[in-house]
């Protein structure tokens, strides 16, 4: 039942029982002594008796009406604000109705919604924290189990190729030169296993790279290069300047040079790697070159994610990334950082 239709039947009853109640109040205090008067005495062509019954019958219901239609709005003034407790929706306030309870109840549900909003706040916050704790400890697991991977291909298959190799030159060595086909044989067997072995390295990288852990940019690079050195049978050559960023910057150019020497152990067959990083005006400039086979640019491997990764980690910096390689002259990698103000002075 509706709000009004429940005032109008209210509004009925109470007509009714006041009509009744004042009347026989009326002709206790005033007695009537010609009753026929009441029906005989007519007024807009009706009895006397029936007027004013039917006037309060229809003030009742009129007055009942009136009061239906305020209290459906106070009422729906307090499921609008139980609707604005959903923190999408707008709830109303309390001075938008002028009732006192109503605006006691009003009051109550704001501030209630601000408790809920609150907890909402709270709730977010702590997912989003609960979330970043579990990416730092699924990677801290992800990195324990690259390095125990690292240290077992080490001790295992790294070791085996290296003894390998050495067996297979001195098996070379030991023979007598000739053209035959077993002389061919064991002499691509032996650079099999070296390729092997650059593979196992440039392996290690991605499974064990060099973190900067609070090292400026230019020692990582030392650091890197120096190791490179005593593992690879390559000839390496370096120009390191002192070249300050940001050091989120400074992790994704490390990175991008971590990813391209990687790709040269694996790929390129090359004797030669020069790396050098420079600072020119207001651009950070490293280079990669090397004397390897290779490749088309233009023409990438399908499952070939290295120069993909660089060229993502190259944009998130703002980079410019430039890339030249000729089939049988080498590769060059080329990238260009702007220094922003503010960044040379960042820790």
């Amino acid at each position: 039942m509706t709000a009004i239709k429940r005032q109008m039947i209210t509004g009925i009853i109470f007509t009714a029982g006041f009509l009744i109640i004042f009347s026989i109040l009326f002709f206790a205090t005033f007695p009537i002594h010609d009753w026929s008067l009441l029906w005989t005495r007519q007024i807009w062509h009706l009895p006397f008796v029936f007027i004013v019954p039917i006037l309060s019958l229809f003030l009742g219901p009129a007055a009942g009406f009136f009061s239906g239609i305020y209290w459906r709005g106070v009422l729906r003034s307090i499921d609008d604000s139980l609707t604005g407790l959903a923190p999408d929706k707008p709830g109303v306030k309390a001075d938008a109705v002028r009732l006192e309870e109503a605006q006691s109840i009003l009051r109550h549900l704001e501030k209630l919604s601000g408790q809920m909003a609150e907890q909402t706040q709270l709730a977010q916050k702590m997912a989003s924290e609960k979330s970043e704790i579990e990416e730092k400890a699924i990677q801290k697991i992800v990195s324990e189990e690259r390095n125990r991977l690292a240290r077992e291909l080490h001790d295992s298959v790294s070791q085996q190729l290296f003894a390998a190799s050495m067996l297979m030159s001195t098996i070379n060595e030991l023979r007598p030169p000739s053209s035959d086909t077993e002389t061919r044989q064991l002499k691509l067997v032996e650079q099999t296993i070296h390729q092997s072995q650059l593979e196992m390295r440039a392996l290690f990288l991605h499974l064990r790279p060099v973190q900067l852990h609070g090292k400026q940019l230019r020692e990582g690079i030392e650091q890197l290069l120096n190791e490179l050195r005593q593992k690879v049978p390559m000839t390496i050559n370096s120009t390191i300047e002192q070249v300050s960023m940001d050091k989120g910057i400074e992790d994704q150019i490390f990175r991008i040079l971590q990813e391209s020497v990687s790709n040269t152990l694996r790929h390129a067959k090359a004797e030669t790697l020069d790396v050098m990083l420079i600072r020119r005006e207001n651009m950070a400039i490293m280079r990669i070159t090397d004397d390897g086979v290779g490749f088309q640019p233009d023409t990438a491997k399908p499952g070939s994610y290295g120069l993909q990764n660089i060229r993502e980690r190259a944009a998130q910096i703002g980079g410019q990334l430039k890339l030249v390689s000729v089939p049988g002259r080498g590769t060059s990698l080329e990238v260009k950082v702007p220094i922003l103000e503010g960044d040379e002075n960042n820790d």
